[in-house]
């Protein structure tokens, strides 16, 4: 896999475009936030994350998706518990992952921010095939924003908290340093 930076897409994974984006102002990607999504809750590889994201949800399928239907969501990349890779909006535009937010002292974080969907729940262990194409896609990330660092990667919890939990006591943060660092 390799982003094309002019495009701020990345070649050799599967894309599926989600309309839920719109353009980010002034351009700036200083913050990579992580979080956990699974359709129905607790449940994976169902491809109901995809189509979440693409607003074709099921609702009559579960009944928490007819409580989700009306979302519009997004996040730029979800990583499966098989470590599969989907984008849904480029890098170079704002996704819809971060709602009310705060980071810095600047609100609205969507405008500045990547988001990285996990396939998960706040209180299971993530794949070790899952952190590895975390760790290769946050290095290009860094590599290709130099306004990324290790220390602006921040769980959606960081931005919204008392709102939201997620990527949740189960993500190994120290994991994710410890292997960024062994470049």
């Amino acid at each position: 896999m390799q982003l094309d930076p002019s495009t701020g897409w990345f070649q050799g994974i599967p894309h599926c475009p989600s309309p839920n984006f719109n353009a980010r102002p002034g351009g700036e990607i200083s913050l990579l936030v992580m979080h956990n999504i699974s359709l129905p809750p607790g449940q994976f590889g169902t491809g109901k994350v995809q189509a979440f994201f693409q607003n074709r949800l099921p609702v009559h399928e579960h009944p928490f998706f007819a409580e989700i239907a009306s979302l519009q969501v997004s996040a730029h990349f979800f990583i499966e518990r098989d470590g599969g890779l989907t984008q849904f909006v480029s890098c170079l535009d704002r996704a819809w992952h971060a709602g009310v937010s705060w980071f810095e002292g600047r609100d609205n974080c969507n405008d500045f921010s990547l988001g990285v969907e996990l396939e998960g729940t706040d209180d299971l262990p993530y794949t070790d095939a899952q952190y590895a194409r975390l760790v290769e896609l946050t290095r290009q990330l860094l590599d290709a924003y130099p306004a990324l660092s290790t220390q602006r990667i921040r769980g959606h919890s960081d931005i919204a908290p008392g709102r939201k939990t997620d990527p949740g006591a189960a993500f190994d943060w120290s994991r994710l340093h410890a292997e960024l660092k062994e470049r």
